[in-house]
């Protein structure tokens, strides 16, 4: 994994020698040098790793997305702010089918560093919502799912937050699950 300021380096590079092509007039291999450069640039924005992690979950394939993102190894120096906040949030998707407390810390990073998108953000705050949710924090899972359905302005996830919405109501009902609550010294006095 190469740091983010080789490919911009590399892209001024090519660049460079691209002038050089026009100069000396060779104008085809110059317009495709400034082509090539331009690749570097796009890589320096929107981290190839991650774009093939991001093919890989579109097929449901969280062990070849895992073996892609494993490839970054030091997130920091690799890639800019908003390409982190992807990295985390990739892998809060895959860790939350099966660490809810690691999914969560990864959620909250992710949200902290920014995604470009108001969809993955709303998704993110909605994954959030379902971990606080599923860990009784109802206060704190209302106020993510608010968030995530003001994020959500071309409808994508309102059947998911209609459905949580549904669930949050059903669980915040009374206790009681058979007939006659109270305590059992109480059912006792009813039954004499």
């Amino acid at each position: 994994m190469y740091n983010k300021i080789i490919k911009l380096i590399i892209a001024a590079g090519i660049l460079a020698y691209a002038i050089y092509q026009f100069t000396e007039g060779y104008i085809g291999n110059g317009i495709m040098f400034i082509l090539l450069a331009s690749i570097f640039v796009f890589l320096y924005f929107k981290n190839e790793f991650i774009l093939l992690a991001f093919l890989k979950l579109r097929k449901q394939d969280f062990e070849g997305a895992k073996k892609w993102l494993n490839k970054i190894k030091k997130p920091e120096a690799a890639l800019v702010k908003k390409q982190q906040g992807y990295y985390n949030y990739l892998h809060g998707i895959m860790v939350s089918q099966s660490n809810m407390t690691e999914a969560e810390k990864y959620f909250k990073k992710a949200i902290s560093l920014g995604l470009s998108m108001d969809h993955d953000l709303a998704m993110a705050k909605l994954n959030l919502a379902g971990i606080a949710f599923s860990k009784r924090r109802k206060q704190e899972a209302q106020k993510l799912l608010n968030e995530a359905s003001k994020l959500d302005k071309q409808g994508m996830l309102t059947d998911q937050i209609k459905m949580m919405k549904q669930n949050m109501k059903r669980s915040s009902g009374p206790n009681q699950q058979f007939g006659a609550g109270g305590s059992l010294r109480s059912q006792k006095r009813r039954s004499r």
